[in-house]
């Protein structure tokens, strides 16, 4: 993917420089787009075999000789971990193991040449640049072992996996005024991934807004037609890490719809109270049932059918409030019956559209399906995964079958 990213930006700056010097005239396009194309396939065959060289021969340019401690149990998936991650970086030069004596033997055909006894004697005769700590969840750290081998001049490297358990935590080193810290979250987006989102945010913010200002001639004239009233519907809404803020929408209810709202709810197709939806809702402008059981469909219905009424929330982006692609922030209401791994939607900065609306939202009525489907998307977060969404959102819209 990386190749793919980099042909893509080499294949911009030509376009850019030959548009800009009027010279695309002169050169064929089939060129410039087989180019792409070699340079693909040239680029990723070197980079596989570089990696191969290194995994294979990494001994032949490993510039530092690392020592490693760890335990029984744990020596031999640090290993293979360093040799993995590290890409041939580091000569294992061998093995203390501090939990039992297991000298003169080899894990993953390195030698165990200490224990926590003779570790520090081995380390005074022996070449060794590094020393790599790697111990089990609750196993003591050997500050006294540490401070001796920093004493010597041979940097130390200690995992922090004993703080934080779970495999989907992120972990960073980080400082804080003066002190050093170990960070723990669940997503981790780097500054550049960050102005990016933010970026995509803007742009997509203005053209919303653009669309929202022909849509409010249009539909603020019907929506009054048949319910006189305001033609956006503001609510507070809860945002990242339960900070609140007013939402906008196009009107598609009548205005006393939040004080019907708690007399529908045994009619709510959500398994719980933590979110509401119900097929024919008389709340809806233009909405009703007939008395053979059959729904008569207003204008509210079209609005929501084509995620019309979304379009202010463009305004909401452009403020900073929402993103394109998100989780879907809940109301106040909905926010205080959450339990705590309900609040973890809510880590990242909600969205107009995600992974819940584009998975078939009408047909999803299980609240914790809905978690767990926002957990993924805070996990696997990436720019080119929004892109995805926002492609499946047009499509799901387009087709109007009620995902949105």
């Amino acid at each position: 993917m990386r190749t793919v990213k980099h042909v893509f930006f080499v294949e911009l700056v030509i376009i850019f420089y030959l548009f800009s010097t009027k010279e695309s005239a002169q050169y064929s396009r089939i060129v410039i787009y087989l180019l792409a194309v070699y340079y693909i396939l040239i680029s990723y065959t070197m980079r596989l075999a570089w990696k191969w060289i290194i995994r294979k021969k990494g001994y032949l340019f490993a510039s530092a000789a690392l020592y490693v401690v760890s335990t029984k149990y744990q020596a031999a998936e640090t290993i293979k971990k360093i040799r993995t991650k590290a890409k041939g970086e580091y000569k294992i030069r061998g093995i203390c193991i501090l939990d039992e004596n297991m000298t003169n033997t080899q894990i993953e055909h390195v030698p165990v040449t200490s224990d926590k006894d003779t570790l520090v004697s081995f380390l005074c005769n022996k070449w060794v640049d590094e020393v790599y700590i790697a111990l089990p969840e609750n196993y003591p750290v050997p500050n006294d072992l540490i401070d001796l081998i920093t004493e010597m001049g041979i940097v130390v490297h200690v995992e922090l996996d004993q703080i934080g358990s779970k495999k989907w935590q992120i972990r960073q080193v980080q400082k804080i005024g003066d002190q050093v810290v170990q960070t723990i979250s669940t997503t981790k987006i780097s500054t550049r991934q960050a102005v990016a989102k933010r970026l995509m945010d803007i742009i997509g913010g203005i053209i919303g807004c653009l669309f929202t200002l022909v849509l409010t001639v249009i539909l603020g004239t019907l929506i009054c037609l048949q319910s006189p009233g305001p033609i956006f519907f503001t609510q507070v809404r809860v945002g990242k890490n339960g900070k609140k803020f007013r939402m906008y929408k196009f009107r598609s209810m009548y205005p006393d719809a939040d004080k019907r709202k708690k007399q529908l709810m045994n009619e709510n197709r959500i398994s719980d109270e933590r979110m509401f939806k119900m097929d024919a809702d008389p709340r809806i402008i233009g909405c009703k049932i007939r008395p053979d059981g059959t729904v008569k469909k207003g204008i509210g219905n079209f609005i929501r059918d084509y995620s019309l009424d979304e379009f202010p929330q463009f305004y909401n982006v452009l403020k900073g409030d929402l993103s394109l692609v998100g989780t879907r922030p809940p109301t106040v209401d909905e926010w205080e019956k959450y339990d705590l791994h309900h609040r973890a939607r809510l880590s990242i900065r909600p969205g107009i559209t995600g992974m819940w609306q584009v998975n078939g939202r009408s047909k999803i009525t299980d609240f914790e399906e809905v978690v767990e489907l926002d957990k993924k998307y805070i996990r696997e977060w990436s720019i080119g995964l929004d892109l995805r969404i926002l492609l499946k959102t047009v499509l799901v819209v387009l087709r109007k079958d009620g995902s949105m």
